[in-house]
């Protein structure tokens, strides 16, 4: 089979533009191929880089962000002149949106090297992982279509073997050899027995993927000749070149090595040495280490104070760790990883240490993606911030969240007036910093919506500082008896608000987030960590400065931590022990990845899609005022109007076309359901579920409230709607189905805010149903703790004890 494929040159955050053609039908046309270059260059121009001539027209190797093309066509071009590239290409890549800076070098890696050990290959019983197994040659299935060289070094067959000796041992036992004490198996009849079943395993695995595989079976005496390593990498680059997986595994049954197990040869001595030889030997770009933990740890990974180390630097961690019990499988464990993957890093090749058993974490690494433990030359000499500094900065806000808890609730409402005067005095330089960042936006081409949550304007700012001093002025939530209960004379119980203790925030594009959030922070006593979008770097960063500043030493400005790069959210997703609550503000995509990747409680709404409801009875004049207040107001806010019901006697009595023209007059963009489209004459909704956050809108028709109520519960997100109508009936079937965070009654949905509702400023909307729904102010930030009063009281089996369980007033 002939091909030509054409790479574009690589840079940082940029990927590969790959065009394969294969040769293979005669009879084919050119068309096609011209078609598939016309659309290359579509998107690429004059380069200096070097160009391949296909059908004498030029193909440029281009640097074109986050586009992807890979064409293969049958043709026929008996003039074309071809090129063997293969050696020069670049490698393949994926598109990396969630790439990690320290990770970077994934796209210059072509060949990969995957070790899996025993304790991945078989289930605790001693049986075969076959759920594993097939996620692992998906994932080499997957690397293989997109042009990587994968080669397998498997570990298994000792521990497979055993448990099939020890069956035909006991189906062959009298009852009499039963009671003998049992006898430890030759553990190379074990490999003998357990490769055939588990290279078997393979075949048939990679066979239903239409894949070849190759086995390989070594020792170590294999590598002490020079003839024998160079028939081995040839061998090796045939397979790879013809795509088949070559499986290597240490052939055990003709081993020389006795235990306990050393290297005292200077070759190898279990499969992860293996492997780091095999890659050091194959010129290999990656060596992945499939584990049965995460990665490596401070300590073992049962212990509540070890942490995952994502980079490990020699100098930082060699004295640090404590390593655990070996593998419960395998010979080695992670003290064999780790000597293994610092040997191959230091010989230049990055390796990365992670958990065999989810199903993607292959391809997760090869996506650039912060997981597992990366072991790489070069790791001492970056500046990023580690898990260490994530778990410090958690740890101090922590502690400065205590010192405040501890003043007077008057001191705490200084400080809250003294930021809001801030506030104000650094108007100038604040809306500066703001300034710039918008520039930045536009000449980037962010979204009209976006640029509007990003702007801070004078009015805002002083908005702002009225809702500080607005929260300043409410009574202390801090320590607030609740309910008081005399359990037995004497036992008075009672239950008090106290802080959650750490928030990690995460917001996008609105700066004036940071301020609300700040205060509501403080107000109610809680350590916390922001990170606010890349777009609003500058504002954020002089706002932090100005709150922070205004703190007293006493509590320390670490009080409130502000995160600046997106690399430090992996590791402190990580900290469930030390954060007690994420709040995400934004898409719904944001919330949703939040949601996956952390064990930490997450308080947030992942959608704002608001209804308004227009009933029969509703004032058209009143409806208009509120439809438009609702979309036009504020369009990017989370609780504007995204999807306006109209009842269907308002359309032929005029009200739906006196309410369309309003919105259109105003240059809102509208979209129909089915039955709004033929009437209205507008376009289809795609869906309708459907945030715009713009000057857009969908509208459609039902026939009645209840109609009108089971849409919403179906395409809304449970944050705010609302009904117009006068009918009593209507409203109160409309304010008691509809199951949503806030529902309002002849009001705007923009009203569904913190300040309004008069709890100063609010954290976020939230939409969950636990913890703290609709707007979360100072309350919603708190958690409750018991405080039992006794004078010597036991339990003694409840002997020496009369309840009363009798409700006591609380005294303010």
């Amino acid at each position: 089979m002939d091909f030509i494929q054409v790479y574009r040159s690589s840079r940082p955050n940029l990927q590969y533009i790959d065009v394969s053609v294969n040769y293979l039908s005669p009879s084919s046309d050119t068309f096609l191929l011209k078609s598939a270059i016309k659309i290359f260059t579509k998107f690429a121009s004059k380069s200096s880089h070097p160009h391949y001539l296909v059908g004498g027209i030029s193909l440029a190797d281009q640097i074109i962000d986050r586009f992807s093309l890979i064409c293969h066509f049958n043709i026929n071009m008996p003039n074309l002149q071809t090129q063997t590239v293969t050696d020069r290409l670049p490698p393949p890549c994926f598109l990396m949106d969630n790439m990690d800076h320290t990770r970077a070098f994934i796209k210059d890696v072509r060949r990969i090297v995957i070790k899996v050990g025993t304790a991945v290959v078989t289930r605790s019983d001693g049986r075969l992982a076959l759920g594993r197994l097939g996620a692992l040659c998906e994932q080499i299935k997957e690397l293989n279509s997109k042009r990587y060289e994968v080669i397998l070094v498997t570990s298994g067959a000792v521990g497979l073997g055993r448990q099939r000796l020890r069956y035909r041992k006991l189906v062959n036992s009298s009852i009499a050899d039963l009671q003998k004490p049992p006898v430890e198996l030759d553990g190379k009849a074990c490999a003998a027995v357990g490769q055939n079943s588990l290279i078997a395993l393979y075949d048939q695995l990679f066979g239903q993927l239409d894949m070849t595989s190759a086995q390989v079976m070594v020792t170590d005496n294999d590598f002490h000749y020079h003839e024998l390593r160079k028939q081995l990498s040839e061998t090796v680059q045939s397979l790879v070149e013809m795509r088949v997986i070559p499986i290597f595994n240490e052939n055990d049954a003709i081993s020389t090595r006795r235990a306990p197990y050393e290297d005292s040869s200077g070759i190898f001595w279990d499969n992860d040495s293996l492997a780091a030889l095999l890659a050091l030997e194959l010129k290999a770009d990656l060596l992945i280490l499939l584990s049965d933990v995460d990665g490596l740890y401070s300590g073992p990974p049962n212990d509540p104070q070890s942490r995952l180390i994502d980079t490990y630097i020699k100098e930082r961690h060699e004295d640090e760790i404590t390593f655990g019990d070996i593998s419960r499988v395998g010979r080695g464990g992670m003290t064999a990883k780790v000597k293994a993957a610092i040997n191959a890093a230091e010989a230049g090749i990055p390796v990365v240490i992670t958990s065999g058993y989810p199903a993607g974490n292959i391809m997760r690494v090869m996506e650039g993606e912060r997981i597992g433990t990366l072991f790489h030359r070069d790791s001492h000499l970056w500046a990023s911030f580690t898990e260490v500094g994530a778990r410090d900065m958690a740890v101090a806000a922590r502690e400065s969240s205590r010192r405040l808890q501890a003043i007077p609730s008057g001191d705490r409402r200084k400080i809250l007036l003294k930021i809001a005067d801030a506030l104000e005095a650094s108007q100038k330089v604040i809306i500066s910093e703001n300034e710039a960042d918008v520039a930045a936006a536009e000449a980037a081409g962010y979204a009209k919506a976006l640029i509007s949550r990003l702007t801070l304007t004078s009015q805002k700012i002083s908005s702002l500082a009225k809702s500080i001093r607005v929260l300043a002025d409410m009574e202390d939530p801090i320590g607030q008896i609740l309910k008081k209960t005399e359990l037995a004379d004497g036992l008075i119980l009672e239950k008090r608000s106290c802080p959650l203790g750490v928030l990690l925030i995460i917001f996008e594009s609105r700066p004036d987030a940071l301020v609300q959030i700040s205060s509501l922070a403080i107000r109610s006593g809680n350590g916390l960590l922001l990170k606010g979008g890349k777009e609003a770097k500058r504002s954020n960063a002089i706002l932090h400065k100005v709150i922070t500043e205004a703190i007293p030493e006493s509590i320390g400005q670490k009080l409130i931590g502000l995160i600046t790069s997106r690399d430090e959210i992996p590791d402190l997703l990580k900290l469930d022990d030390v954060i007690d609550l994420i709040i995400p503000r934004g898409s719904n995509k944001l919330v949703s990845e939040i949601k996956e990747a952390t064990k930490i409680p997450v308080l947030g709404h992942s959608d704002g899609i608001c209804h308004l409801y227009v009933d029969k009875s509703a004032s058209i004049d009143m409806a208009r005022r509120i439809v438009l207040d609702a979309k036009v107001d504020y369009p990017a806010a989370c609780n504007a109007m995204e999807t306006l019901l109209v009842h269907k006697d308002l359309v032929d009595g005029n009200g739906l076309n006196q309410l369309v023209t309003a919105l259109q007059e105003a240059g809102v963009t509208l979209y129909g359901g089915p039955r709004a489209c033929p009437v209205l004459d507008i376009p289809q909704a795609s869906t309708f579920h459907q945030e715009y956050t713009s000057m857009a809108c969908t509208v459609e028709i039902v026939d009645s409230v209840y109609e009108a109520i089971n849409h919403i519960n179906k395409h809304g997100s449970s944050h705010t709607d609302c009904i117009i109508a006068e009918d009593k009936d209507v409203v109160e079937a409309f304010l008691g189905q509809v199951d949503s965070a806030a529902v309002f009654h002849n009001a705007s949905t923009r009203f569904c805010d913190g300040a309004r509702f008069g709890l100063g400023a609010e954290v976020g909307i939230s939409t969950s149903r636990i913890h703290a729904r609709g707007p979360v102010g100072v309350e919603g930030l708190l958690t409750t703790r018991w405080i039992l009063r006794g004078s010597g009281q036991v339990v003694d089996g409840d002997r020496g004890v009369t309840y009363t369980h009798k409700d006591l007033p609380v005294v303010p």
